[in-house]
């Protein structure tokens, strides 16, 4: 392939990028919609009663009933294979609010035709033990699942005895307590604990006399504390399925007179789309922002004015979070994944920020100050392990409030280079803890790569791999992440020396994985996609040019074929994938932008 070519792909997907920037000159990106938040949407909103609400409860049931998948189930996307999980809940949805309609109850003899063949009898005793079975010790997402089938009425309410109990009395303590007590949901999800831990207590018969007290006695207090996070926009991490679990489980339960519930309600009918379905979350708009401008990278001042790099800066300065956060008292400095009130800090977008910053930074003493300030609060949020979680330090036992290579690897390239291009104006005790925190993330990348050389992500999944994990995206971020940190001055030959065996292990496993069509999916065998392929470009650059050039190549083809196509790449919560329109054309800007730069044509 001819590299004018690539410089001519370069620059027309560049325009189309920033061309898709909105009125206030930053990225807010499409997430793909739903069938799973609209199931869980239409049946909050059905159990208020309100007779105006009852357009925006049909046009989601016909949204519904008319992406039900060939062979009778869904996925959580249009583009998703079918699960059992939201397959279950789109039964629930269509049974609760589509009764009497011929179409209905087609969609549901097809639902049921489709849970038969995964050995589930909608009418059996079968559908509780699977769902517990599927998602683990993990109870945040299979407890509001039956929650939502007993509401609906799909299950008997006898059916609650065997439905664990959210232990929602803990929360009347102190957050910092909670690590002490084995909640089994993961961090960011205490209002489901509340929420959904009342409604299962008031349904099921109560057979311990103390225990019944103790909760009876707990519910106004962890109602209050969940009026207290609520967030302005009423949507729990702006997400549409933790909002919507949490409302039907309050209005199930007779808690419907307070804020909590009012809110909920409000969010969730300003987030239906035109054509009747709501996404996962409002939107991931910190998020592709930032990915946007690093996609760009250095060639952002001949891209942008001053005056939109300026408006750029000032919007990611001003969505920093300046105080202690109220949903789960994290300290300021971070950055969440989207400007709207619903987030919270996390590192893979505080990181991505601080990126961004650094690459727009031009000495500015209030955008040094967000950067020296992004990572400080990075640094207190480093496991014991040397690794980076998702949201807070320490939290509990499940996978996603653990250590996980592609989250490290960013915070570990955001905190390299702000030493590296800030230099003495960071204050020297903050200076001392990055060096620690720095040379503590290798040792965890180091111990956390797989013997094939691959590393595991963990938001981002593919859910054509063997085991619905994606090696390739795991691996490409992280060697990407090691190799802009390796051009920084301030690490030793040492640490050189032990990242180059690692980017060599790494890139040895990505060249395996690429496909004879010259793609690259999940893993090798898995139909390329365009992320996937953009980011292992990204990733070779330095190591196989003939590699990346037949990857370029497919990825021409595909382009003219289908355009820029996104795919469930991201997996959201527990086991719940989502499509961003924005990351084949972020990832390919990226992909294009590093092969010419290395090659001397930016």
């Amino acid at each position: 392939m001819e590299q004018t070519s690539l410089e001519n792909q370069y620059n027309k997907l560049v325009e189309l990028l920033i061309s898709e920037r909105n009125t206030e000159g930053f990225w807010s990106g499409r997430l793909s919609s739903s069938a799973l938040a609209t199931a869980v949407a239409i049946v909050a909103i059905k159990l208020n009663g309100d007779k105006s609400d009852y357009q925006l409860i049909n046009n989601g049931l016909d949204w519904l009933l008319g992406h039900i998948n060939h062979k009778g189930g869904f996925g959580d996307t249009p583009d998703s294979k079918s699960n059992v999980s939201t397959s279950l809940l789109c039964y629930a949805a269509i049974s609760y609010c589509g009764e009497g309609c011929e179409n209905s109850r087609k969609a549901l003899l097809n639902i049921e035709n489709y849970l038969a063949r995964q050995n589930i009898n909608i009418g059996g005793g079968d559908i509780i033990d699977s769902i517990l079975a599927f998602y683990g010790n993990d109870l945040t997402f299979s407890v509001p699942i039956l929650s939502m089938l007993v509401i609906c009425g799909v299950l008997d309410k006898k059916a609650c005895t065997k439905i664990p109990q959210l232990p929602f009395e803990f929360t009347i303590f102190p957050a910092s307590w909670y690590s002490l007590f084995n909640l089994r949901v993961v961090s960011y999800a205490i209002p489901a604990l509340i929420a959904v831990g009342i409604f299962i207590f008031k349904t099921r018969i109560q057979h311990n006399p103390i225990m019944k007290w103790i909760r009876n006695k707990s519910i106004q207090p962890s109602l209050r504390k969940l009026e207290k996070i609520v967030p302005q926009s009423g949507g729990f991490l702006e997400a549409i399925p933790l909002t919507a679990f949490v409302t039907m489980c309050l209005l199930s339960s007779k808690l419907e007179n307070n804020q909590v519930v009012a809110k909920g309600l409000t969010f969730l009918r300003n987030q239906q789309r035109d054509d009747g379905s709501w996404p996962i979350d409002t939107d991931l708009s910190t998020w592709v922002t930032t990915l946007s401008i690093k996609a760009i990278g250095s060639q952002i001042t001949k891209e942008f004015s001053a005056s939109d790099i300026k408006i750029l800066v000032n919007h990611l300065i001003t969505i920093q979070y300046k105080e202690i956060h109220p949903f789960n008292l994290a300290l300021p400095g971070g950055w969440g994944w989207t400007n709207f009130s619903g987030s919270v800090p996390d590192v893979d977008d505080t990181s991505g920020a601080i990126l961004a910053l650094l690459v727009m930074y031009s000495s500015d003493i209030s955008c040094g100050n967000a950067i020296i300030n992004g990572c400080q609060w990075l640094t207190t949020l480093q496991n014991k392990d040397g690794g980076f979680p998702t949201f807070c330090k320490g939290w509990g036992r499940l996978p996603f409030d653990s250590s996980c290579a592609d989250l490290t690897g960013h915070a570990l390239l955001a905190l390299t280079k702000s030493l590296d291009i800030l230099g003495d104006t960071i204050p020297l005790v903050l200076q001392n803890s990055v060096k620690l925190c720095i040379a503590r993330s290798f040792g965890f990348l180091w111990k956390a790569q797989n013997e094939n050389g691959s590393w595991n992500p963990l938001w981002f999944g593919n859910q054509f791999t063997s085991d619905q994990k994606n090696p390739v995206y795991g691996t490409a971020k992280v060697t990407i992440y090691l190799e802009d940190s390796i051009m920084c001055n301030l690490l030793d030959e040492n640490m050189k020396n032990n990242i180059g065996t690692m980017l060599t292990n790494a890139r040895n496993y990505l060249l395996k994985q690429q496909n004879y069509d010259g793609s690259w999916g999940g893993e090798n065998g898995v139909s390329g996609t365009i992320e996937e392929s953009s980011l292992a470009i990204s990733a070779l650059v330095p190591k196989d040019q003939d590699a990346c050039l037949k990857g370029f190549k497919w990825l021409e083809n595909e382009i003219v074929g289908d355009g820029l196509r996104s795919n469930p790449i991201g997996l959201y919560f527990a086991m719940l994938w989502y499509d961003e329109k924005l990351y084949p054309l972020i990832y390919y800007v990226e992909a294009l932008q590093r092969f010419l730069k290395y090659n001397n044509k930016l």
